[in-house]
């Protein structure tokens, strides 16, 4: 019984994925041919941004199915890391998008063309229809996928409701700079962000300790345990940001007589040290004090 709603769980949060995906892709083409319709750079820069959340939707979708696979000989950490490389493709797509509305709205500074503000009102008002409803399906959702996507969507409404309100000014005066304005303050927020993302997403991918407190942390906590005397080739790093391995080698000062209860007994308080950090995986090398380190080079950490 516990088994059939746990599944049933997992359903709901991949219906509720799915549906803003189709509805943000297919928004996305409305915006981008609408844009083009009504002459005016700030849709497409709010288009340019769509597209990544459609990007950044699929990828939690397809990643929310395949975290269900077990790992296997081929992938022994599982398929967590393939959402490092499904934020790397989005960074990329997301700066080229940005550099073109850039190139596009930037001339339009000196020579400001008035669009079409019936068009851009009529795609503001489904703007924010179309992903504030979106963004009310995946409020109902309790998974860590749906809560990040959620926000991506609610900027996407505050986005549209500027637009919207351009549009209504633009209604009534005459001053088309406001557009490109728009459209440039849009995409160089869209590149703050996708930049900062993308250093930490490169930091993840080459395996950077995804948090140097928390490393120290984990170092002080080890260091606590009677009878443990040091710490080298401690490793600490991220599958996917939110799930991370531990790696070590402690070296005990415990005594010759060496027994297989008192051996259980250290490790044993080394799995309860560690139980607060929630790794997703850890691997401790136990070694005493006289022996020597099989890794050259061991990094003492005293």
């Amino acid at each position: 019984m516990h088994q059939h709603n746990h599944s049933h769980i997992k359903d709901d949060s991949d219906n509720r994925i799915a549906m803003a995906f189709f509805l943000n892709v297919g928004f996305t083409l409305i915006e981008f041919i609408g844009g083009w319709l009504t002459n005016s750079t700030a849709i497409m820069a709010d288009a340019v941004h769509d597209l990544g959340d459609s990007l950044s939707i699929g990828s939690a979708w397809l990643l929310n199915r395949l975290g269900r696979k077990s790992a296997n000989r081929q992938f022994t950490y599982g398929y967590r890391r393939l959402s490092l490389f499904g934020a790397l493709i989005n960074g990329l797509v997301l700066i080229a998008g940005s550099v073109w509305v850039l190139t596009e709205a930037i001339p339009r500074l000196a020579n400001p063309v008035m669009p079409v503000t019936e068009g851009m009102l009529a795609l503001a008002v489904l703007g924010v229809a179309v992903n504030g409803f979106a963004a009310y399906r995946l409020s109902k959702g309790n998974t860590l996928n749906e809560k990040v996507l959620n926000w991506h969507l609610l900027e996407d409404v505050l986005g549209w409701v500027a637009v919207l309100v351009v549009a209504i000014v633009l209604q009534f005066v005459d001053w088309p700079i406001l557009d490109p304005l728009l459209s440039i303050g849009f995409t160089l927020f869209i590149l703050v962000n996708v930049l900062r993302n993308l250093s930490t997403t490169a930091r993840l991918f080459l395996q950077a300790a995804p948090d140097s407190k928390l490393q120290n942390e984990i170092q002080d906590t080890l260091l606590k345990i009677d009878e443990l005397d040091s710490i080298h080739h401690l490793h600490l790093w991220s599958l996917d940001g939110e799930h991370h391995v531990l790696t070590a080698h402690v070296v005990t000062n415990a005594s010759k007589a060496f027994t297989a209860n008192h051996y259980a007994d250290i490790k044993l308080r080394i799995a309860n040290a560690l139980e607060q950090f929630d790794l997703a995986h850890t691997t401790i090398e136990l070694e005493l004090t006289q022996e020597d380190c099989r890794d050259e080079f061991p990094d003492m950490v005293q």
